[in-house]
């Protein structure tokens, strides 16, 4: 009896490790299959950008395969394709998403997040209710938007405090007798790696292949989409069009850059102090005044 018993526990965890081996199996050929379109896609187009996003990398095997053929072309989703295409170009993320592929994405995580949310609660790995479950389909949708909010926000941050340097650059470039084209590519060359970098290498080849200065500076400006940013182009364009010198009228961008810099530090610093009134109001004068008052009230209530 005890042998029957032993058998028949090597026959289940023998159907155990088969089972996973299938899976294992099934999954490396999808991944494979998908990496052998993927590379063909990338020769196609001259190439790919790995995304930085652990999601997006798990995941865009399949909802590529399976969910943005449904999506590329349809007329339903084109007035999201030109929102998101906007959004992508302002966050960084075009080499590394296209429109199609972010509805897909978001898409594609409707389904899976309530799934995982299923295996967890299956395997009693986290307590969720089914509601809560279900619920995290939404939270599927709205993800891949948050992500890109924040990376364009972050973008921007790295851009604005970028900007006084870069500028001071272009005007020593342009005082040094290099033409506005010339200073930007010394700029390229010389600066370190950064978004506003970037952006400048992308406003040179438009240039480059034909693009007049102005056309160039306001496609720059809409893809950063920045108040600041919009702001400068404009000056620029109207200092070209008037014929002014563009080394003065960078230095006083410059200038104007790091006072407005300053102002927005002064005003962060002025709300710091006030959040701080919070924990100190209900945190730390009660604990100073327990420590001072603390012994006397002891004192007092037990009579010595």
């Amino acid at each position: 009896m005890d042998l029957l018993f032993l058998n028949k526990d090597l026959v289940i965890q023998a159907a155990y490790v088969l089972v996973a081996l299938a899976t294992f199996i099934l999954a490396r050929m999808l991944f494979q299959e998908q990496e052998a379109r993927q590379a063909q896609e990338n020769l196609a187009e001259g190439g790919g950008s790995r995304s930085a996003n652990a999601l997006v990398r798990i995941t865009k095997p399949f909802y590529s395969q399976y969910v943005v053929p449904m999506v590329r072309g349809k007329p339903f989703w084109e007035n999201q394709r030109k929102i998101y295409r906007r959004k992508l170009i302002a966050a960084g993320l075009k080499e590394e998403l296209s429109p199609d592929e972010l509805i897909a994405f978001k898409l594609f995580l409707i389904v899976f997040f309530p799934i995982v949310g299923g295996l967890l609660k299956a395997l009693e790995l986290l307590d969720l209710g089914l509601v809560l479950v279900l619920a995290s389909g939404v939270l599927g949708w709205f993800y891949p938007d948050i992500w890109v909010k924040s990376r364009a926000d972050a973008r921007r941050k790295s851009i604005l405090k970028s900007m006084p340097f870069i500028v001071d650059l272009l005007a020593l470039s342009t005082e040094a007798g290099l033409d506005f084209v010339g200073a930007i590519g010394k700029v390229v060359e010389k600066a370190a790696p950064g978004p506003l970098v970037d952006e400048f290498g992308q406003l040179l080849k438009e240039i480059k292949v034909g693009a007049s200065r102005q056309e160039a500076l306001r496609e720059m400006a809409v893809r950063i989409d920045m108040q600041q940013m919009s702001s400068f182009v404009a000056i620029l364009i109207s200092a070209d069009q008037m014929g002014a010198s563009i080394g003065k009228i960078l230095r006083q961008q410059s200038d104007t850059i790091r006072s407005e810099r300053m102002l927005r530090a002064e005003k962060a610093g002025a709300a710091a102090s006030q959040k701080v009134l919070i924990p100190l109001v209900f945190f730390i004068v009660p604990a100073v005044f327990l420590m001072i008052a603390g012994p006397f009230i002891a004192g007092a209530f037990s009579g010595k």
